[in-house]
């Protein structure tokens, strides 16, 4: 209506498709369905739209270099039971047909994963453990039922647990029943239940008790792991009373220095000191040893003269 003058009268259409227009303002002539991104990114889907008009909607394409169907990507077979799953035909219009076999040979198809005759023996993970120490039976494995399989100890079949491992550990050392104060070593022979109390400990020198008289071997407190004089060499330890098997009565001996330096600590003005030496004992602990004849103090402070041992 140029002649008329009027305004807002204007009409766009759009080239690619002249049905496409608009009143007084551009018309929207993208009809690219590929703009709207509806291919598979994860799978690197290229999105092609041949013919980008209203009628031809529905058109569009999507090209992957390698593209999959193949069902057995989401796992859908059971790994406990070490299912292997096989996907035949791997296309949209043959969804469902993937199977999954079990170890036994018996193959379920597609929903029907659970058919699989149960031996729980079977499983990934061993249910009596991942050791060598026992075994797992199914007894019930052609009625498909749970809970029921057995875990019995190697060492000793008459061990038996139904539904989880089996406690086959009878190590009656585990529990450290020998004394480490005087370094007794332990050994149990036969690791059964019907050998419980067959344990040994055994003193550094030879004496062997069995069982529960751990407590008879013949006691030299001066042979535990600490010596009980102390971890120095400042004195000797002597138990006088081992065949008694007599406790507390060791002797802490301090040596005799008198034949060293006595005396030989020097003052401003000379004093004279007694002798350390083996008269110095203590039951039961350890001796004062301490030989140093200036922590008494023995020289004058009022003439400020100073002491060296």
């Amino acid at each position: 209506n140029t002649a008329s003058n009027s305004l807002h009268d204007f009409v766009c259409t759009c080239n690619v498709d002249n049905s496409i227009t608009n009143v007084d303002g551009p018309a929207t002539c993208s009809t690219d369905e590929c703009a709207s991104g509806p291919c598979d990114a994860a799978q690197m889907q290229t999105c092609n739209d041949p013919v980008q008009t209203l009628m031809s909607t529905g058109d569009f394409t999507c090209t992957c270099p390698n593209c999959s169907n193949n069902e057995c990507d989401s796992n859908p077979c059971d790994s406990s039971q070490m299912q292997t799953c096989n996907d035949p035909v791997q296309t949209l219009a043959s969804m469902g047909d993937f199977t999954c076999t079990c170890p036994n040979g018996v193959v379920a198809t597609g929903a029907a994963v659970a058919t699989c005759i149960d031996d729980e023996c079977m499983t990934v993970m061993n249910p009596c453990g991942t050791g060598m120490d026992q075994t797992c039976n199914d007894p019930n494995t052609a009625s498909n039922s749970l809970h029921d399989f057995v875990c019995t100890c190697n060492v000793d079949n008459s061990i038996t647990n139904v539904d989880g491992p089996a406690v086959c550990s009878n190590n009656e050392c585990d529990s450290n029943p020998c004394d480490s104060t005087q370094m007794q070593a332990c050994n149990d022979p036969v690791q059964t239940l019907a050998s419980m109390g067959d344990f040994t400990c055994t003193c550094p020198n030879g004496v062997v008790a069995t069982g529960a008289a751990v407590a008879t071997c013949i006691d030299d407190e001066c042979m535990t792991v600490m010596n009980p004089c102390g971890t120095g060499m400042d004195q000797t330890c002597n138990d006088p009373n081992t065949a008694s098997n007599s406790l507390h009565d060791f002797v802490c001996t301090c040596p005799n220095t008198a034949s060293s330096s006595p005396n030989d600590f020097v003052c401003t003005c000379t004093a004279d000191m007694s002798n350390v030496d083996n008269s110095i004992t203590n039951v039961d602990g350890p001796a004062t040893c301490s030989t140093d004849e200036c922590a008494s103090g023995p020289c004058d402070a009022a003439q400020m003269q100073t002491c060296n041992d």
